[in-house]
């Protein structure tokens, strides 16, 4: 038959080279031969079949990259071998040519809706054949390169994808040991009482908020806001929670150490000029940070700290009242002589100081409206008779609301300071 002698005519082919494989269809016998001499003596691997039907059945099963298949053949129609070839499941593109008669504009227009790429009027020219081929070799290489190129990228992305999704366990780690870092939401100290809040915008926040006891009647308390997001600012966020601890004495910007046992804390202005020039000359990142550094006196109500280009602490009196403390100052980590302006007040029983970082007025609507600072001293004002965590909680589902989101732009954090609080209220 035929198509055994196709075969076998394929199998003496293929151990001959690596050219393309062409699948010659014709019903003519005498066509066949003259198509498969020529392609042989330019060194293309044969395959023949006499029907449509008997070339669909040979591509089913053997690797066939180019087809020159004539269009009037008796059952099966070369227009329609060329859909069913088309609908074959194969790996690699096959390049396929019609051989025809017909060269109105309608009857090529079927053929390419067909799945043809190329046509050839009958009688074929040998040379034309040729340049034919070589064009249909040259988008199939192209094909190869593509699909060589997709295996890469397919393969690249799966390795990112398992490089981030490493990266996210990680993230989700390093989150909770930063959460660690504020290790307690609300504590009292004797008549005052100090709650926390941390709301990254990511999985990492470069803010950080905490507190050092200074002793049996102070306390100092602050609040950061390493510029950037991401990774860095937390790093450094972390590096600083040791650095404003009494955990690592020795490292320590918030406290001196001499004859006495005892530490001594240094003055808020003094803590943000240690740490400007210990970033500076020991860090040495490019990388700077605003904050607000507090120390309470837990019996007189008294308060002094230092504003480094952080928001303004809100003064919340008993009556209702607010004032802003501070007049900006600079950042730390940019200005090697910076100095640090010191600003005392005294709170009254019932009197809050409220520390925010500048997420919160500068949370967006999704019109791109700015809550702003007007915006932000009017939720104070709605929810002022609320206290502790209860305040804070009810204040960050304002911005929530304002934003149309929990999912800030800006890592959100806050410190509340109450002297003498009464107990906190329900919310």
């Amino acid at each position: 038959m035929a198509m055994a002698a196709g075969a076998a005519g394929a199998a003496a082919d293929g151990a001959a080279a690596a050219m393309p494989v062409v699948l010659v269809v014709d019903d003519s016998r005498l066509q066949r031969r003259i198509l498969a001499t020529s392609l042989r003596r330019w060194g293309y691997g044969v395959l023949e079949a006499a029907s449509g039907e008997e070339a669909l059945a040979l591509a089913a099963r053997a690797p066939v990259d180019l087809v020159v298949s004539d269009w009037m053949m008796e059952g099966m129609t070369g227009l329609a071998f060329c859909r069913a070839f088309r609908d074959l499941p194969r790996e690699s593109y096959g390049y396929f040519i019609l051989l025809t008669s017909k060269s109105e504009a309608d009857e090529i227009a079927l053929g390419l809706d067909a799945g043809a790429d190329d046509f050839l009027t009958k009688p074929v020219d040998a040379g034309e054949l040729r340049a034919r081929l070589v064009a249909g070799e040259r988008i199939l290489a192209m094909q190869r390169e593509l699909k060589e190129q997709n295996r890469l990228l397919a393969a690249t992305l799966a390795e990112l994808r398992g490089v981030y999704a490493a990266l996210d366990r990680d993230l989700v780690e390093a989150r909770k040991l930063q959460q660690s870092l504020v290790r307690e939401r609300h504590r009292r100290f004797g008549n005052a009482a100090l709650s926390l809040l941390l709301q990254p915008s990511g999985q990492v926040s470069g803010d950080l908020v905490g507190y050092l006891p200074l002793g049996r009647d102070r306390l100092a308390f602050f609040s950061v806001d390493v510029a950037g997001h991401g990774v860095a600012s937390a790093m450094m966020a972390a590096r600083l929670a040791g650095m404003l601890s009494s955990a690592t004495p020795e490292g320590s910007v918030a406290l001196a150490f001499g004859a006495d046992p005892a530490p001594a804390p240094w003055p808020p202005e003094k803590v943000a000029e240690r740490l400007n020039r210990h970033l500076l000359e020991v860090v040495q990142v490019e990388q700077y940070l605003t904050c607000v550094y507090a120390e309470a006196d837990l019996g007189s109500g008294g308060l002094a700290l230092v504003q480094a280009g952080h928001p303004s602490p809100i003064l919340i009196r008993a009556d209702g009242g607010l004032e802003r403390l501070g007049e900006g100052g600079l950042p730390v980590g940019l200005f090697p002589a910076a100095r640090f302006e010191r600003v005392e007040t005294r709170l009254a029983p019932g009197d809050r100081l409220l520390v925010l970082s500048d997420g919160w007025s500068e949370c967006h609507a999704p019109d791109g409206r700015l809550l702003g600072e007007e915006g932000l001293e009017a939720l104070i004002r709605r929810h002022a008779d609320r206290r502790g965590p209860a305040f804070l909680d009810h204040l960050l589902w304002e911005i929530a609301r304002h934003a149309v989101s929990d999912h800030f732009e800006d890592d959100v954090s806050a410190i509340l300071y109450e002297f003498d609080a009464p107990a906190p209220a329900c919310p």
